[in-house]
Order: structure tokens, then C-alpha cells, then sequence
């Protein structure tokens, strides 16, 4: 049975830009996950919202939402906020 992988592999997102994209960001804390997207984004303009906390209270998960206008200011974002010493995981 073929699955949704194997009917996605080696196809290339199409995305009409500029569009609204949301990155769910994990930390081991919220104000720390605040500030590394300050960081990242800056004074662009940007709705960050809670998604969730762990079950153990460990990792906290936020949702930036935001305007990306190309393909590489959507990945230079996800790079960046990946690379960030206070962020653990970008989806």
C-alpha cells in the first residue's frame, strides 16, 4: 500500500509568496523561546501564540506566525530559529 511519503517523495513544496507561514518552535522555556524569536525575527511583525506544554512540564511549544515572502526567507527563518541555542525543535 503506496502511503502519503512515498506520493510526496522528491516533489518540491509550491507556495504562492508572499504567504502567511507558521513555524511551531520547542523550548524548555517560554521566555526564553520569546526572546530567541526576537532574536530571529526582530521587529517583524509576527502573532506568537501557546500550542502546548509537555506532559512532563519539561518543553514548551509556541506557534510564530508570520508573513514570509520567498522560498529563502522562509528557510533563512527555520534555519536561523533551529540554530538558536534556546530553541530545541522547529516544525
Amino acid at each position: 500500500m503506496e502511503t502519503l511519503n512515498d506520493k510526496l517523495e522528491g516533489k518540491k513544496l509550491e507556495l504562492t509568496y508572499p504567504c502567511n507561514w507558521c513555524y511551531k518552535v520547542i523550548s524548555t522555556e517560554e521566555e526564553a523561546l520569546k526572546k530567541a524569536v526576537h532574536d530571529v525575527i526582530d521587529e517583524r511583525e509576527h502573532k506568537l501564540t501557546h500550542s502546548n506544554n509537555s506532559k512532563s512540564g519539561k518543553y514548551v511549544s509556541m506557534n510564530l506566525d508570520l508573513l514570509v515572502h520567498n522560498e529563502d526567507d522562509r528557510t533563512f527563518i527555520y534555519d536561523a530559529l533551529k540554530k538558536h541555542q534556546d530553541i530545541k525543535m522547529v516544525l
